[in-house]
């Protein structure tokens, strides 16, 4: 899922959403059950999860819908606009983030009354994030392994993040 506007912050040289979703497209073809979308992207609009999840909820009333996102996102979730309405829409699928304990997750989701709506994805622990990515390409470090090779490919062919 890309964003149009983020509520929480601005990214520092970007390519824009529409560059962003070409890459989530390229990183998601061939990956089978994975699907890129541009949903927020359509919005002109600040991107808030509740409102994504009650967009994707109209178009596909008969699924079930899960957020999957980093327990240190899942850990702050209170401060989020409207989680509770996150919770009513979706459950949670919360992947393991280094420097975040699974504790604090617990204790935000039963502050919420939800610890009935999440689950923790049992993986490895991964360091990588957009932002290590980003700084990488900035400083011309090596992406392979943090991103699929043709995202790699266009990163260094625009010189994205630069």
């Amino acid at each position: 899922m890309v964003t149009r506007k983020a509520p929480h912050k601005e990214i520092e040289d970007d390519p824009g959403a529409d560059v962003r979703l070409e890459m989530a497209v390229l990183a998601a073809d061939g990956e089978d059950g994975v699907e890129a979308s541009g949903i927020e992207v359509e919005r002109d609009e600040t991107s808030y999860s509740y409102r994504t999840l009650e967009l994707l909820a109209e178009r596909e009333p008969q699924s079930e819908l899960f957020f999957l996102l980093g327990a240190d996102m899942a850990a702050g979730l209170a401060s989020w606009r409207e989680p509770a309405r996150v919770l009513e829409l979706a459950k949670l699928g919360v992947v393991p983030r280094p420097g975040v304990g699974l504790g604090a997750v617990s204790s935000a989701l039963e502050r919420l009354g939800a610890a009935d709506r999440a689950e923790i994805i049992d993986m490895p622990l991964c360091g990588a994030s957009s932002t290590t990515v980003r700084q990488r390409a900035r400083e011309g470090k090596p992406l392979r392994h943090l991103v699929p090779d043709p995202v790699v490919r266009v990163i260094a062919e625009r010189e994205l993040y630069r």
